[in-house]
């Protein structure tokens, strides 16, 4: 009997004429114009006596699309450029790296205050209202949760203002803030990659962006959050300081270190006040236990620090083969304290809510997959700008799915950007005109083709900025 294979009589032509690859990509364009992004960063970047072919607004929103589409460098602009029948002109990448170079210190504040009065507008459009940071099985209400933290980024050639980092690589080392309730990449700092984990100046700056991009509505009250690299006194001193204007509350919760004088406390707890740890769902956490050292320190270390700080410790049961201290190979248990200026609530849940500050590393995760694994320049500043637009790729994302991803469209209301792109972003359709009208024609066989018909029709929906 013989064998037809799959590939029999299959060949490759490239004469496909009305045809684009990444059709999901123009609902993220068109949500940008539809809040009021591109217009906004038109104006910031406008310059008196100057009009160029390209709007560079435009050319940064076009930017970052590429970048949620999975673009990695700035010669992937041509994917768009592919889909000029829809969009339009799109700028060249010549015409991108002259826009990078555009983007000054000046110009960077003007865009902050274009994101920040976009993120009002998109806010005030969410179904529901702000979504709440969830917790150990419950949310934290109308609290706007900040995590702030540092990444790694390699840089594989000479690029300037790179230095070896403290993981023994060459790069940069970016610090960025992100709110735990939308997904949204408020700020960030492109730093050297010498620079210090927890310099108290770096945060306090990145942070101090992060709060002003939070519509004003949302900042009567903060939760900080951050590893050990934020626990320092100055930036520990600061948000005691930003707590206390009137009408607003600061709360943080920061990792601490483990010293001698930790570890004489931790040996003073009884075993009776050890209570259970939560896990994520708000259960009991099997061999892990939560304790309270504040009272048990001696008075002058606390005095050092902010009044109100509390010191928090858990234990739990070590993985095999994890490095321990001559200390915690003493007892058999592994040690990790935390700092919070929380009044209320049960030393569990507060341990709870710090550790849910790993979540950020997801979002760092996703801002490598868009564009924070690599920087294209050798100039500083355009690497600068860069980042800048890697934020803004993760607010069109984050945006996407708090506007676009309901009703008709939730069941692409889980995909992380990755799926998104394979499930959305990359989605074939066929461009066609009739009646004076162009149409997006989804194939009718892709598996989310009706939710993908749903999410455009969501972001048409969205009331324009005025």
């Amino acid at each position: 009997m013989k064998r037809t294979s799959w590939s029999s009589g299959l060949s490759v032509t490239a004469d496909g004429v009305g045809v684009l690859a990444h059709a999901g990509s123009v609902g993220l364009r068109l949500l940008a114009d539809r809040v009021g992004l591109t217009g906004q960063l038109s104006k910031s970047m406008a310059r008196a006596s100057f009009v160029p072919v390209h709007d560079r607004g435009q050319v940064l929103v076009d930017v970052a699309v590429m970048l949620a589409d999975g673009g990695e460098a700035i010669a992937d602009i041509d994917v768009l450029r592919h889909q000029g029948g829809v969009l339009g002109p799109v700028a060249s990448a010549p015409t991108v790296w002259r826009t990078l170079d555009e983007v000054t210190p000046g110009r960077v504040k003007k865009i902050a205050a274009a994101r920040a009065r976009v993120r009002r507008h998109v806010w005030a459009q969410i179904p529901g209202g702000l979504p709440a940071s969830k917790v150990a099985g419950r949310d934290l209400g109308q609290v706007v949760v900040l995590d702030v933290d540092a990444t790694v980024v390699v840089a594989h050639s000479e690029k300037e203002q790179a230095s070896p980092t403290y993981k023994r690589t060459f790069g940069f080392h970016p610090i960025g803030v992100w709110c735990d309730n939308t997904g949204e990449f408020l700020a960030s700092m492109l730093r050297t990659g010498r620079a210090g984990s927890n310099t108290a100046t770096d945060h306090i700056e990145v942070l101090t962006q992060a709060i002003a991009q939070v519509p004003a509505a949302h900042r009567k009250h903060l939760l900080v959050r951050s590893d050990g690299a934020g626990a320092s006194h100055d930036l520990l001193d600061w948000l005691t300081t930003a707590g206390q204007l009137r009408g607003r509350t600061v709360e943080y919760s920061v990792g601490f270190a483990i010293t001698e004088q930790l570890r004489r406390a931790i040996a003073l707890v009884p075993e009776q006040v050890w209570v259970p740890a939560l896990d994520a769902d708000g259960d009991v956490r099997a061999g892990g236990d939560v304790a309270e050292l504040t009272d048990l320190l001696p008075a002058g270390l606390l005095a050092r620090w902010p009044a109100g700080m509390r010191v928090i410790v858990r234990r739990e049961r070590p993985h095999p083969g994890a490095q321990l201290s001559l200390f915690e190979e003493a007892d058999g248990w592994r040690y990790q304290a935390f700092v919070t200026n929380t009044t209320a609530g049960q030393l569990a849940f507060l341990e709870a809510r710090h550790r849910a500050h790993a979540r950020v590393e997801d979002r760092i995760r996703h801002a490598k997959d868009s564009g924070l694994g690599r920087f294209p320049s050798r100039h500083f500043a355009i690497n600068s700008a860069w980042l800048l637009l890697v934020g803004i790729a993760a607010d069109l994302v984050a945006w996407t799915r708090l506007l676009a991803l309901t009703g008709g469209a939730k069941p692409l209301a889980s995909c992380e950007p990755k799926a998104l792109r394979y499930r959305f972003l990359h989605v074939p359709a066929r461009l066609t005109h009739g009646g004076r009208r162009r149409r997006l024609r989804i194939p009718s066989t892709w598996p989310w083709a009706a939710a993908i018909v749903a999410v455009f029709a969501n972001i048409a929906a969205i009331p324009r900025l005025t």
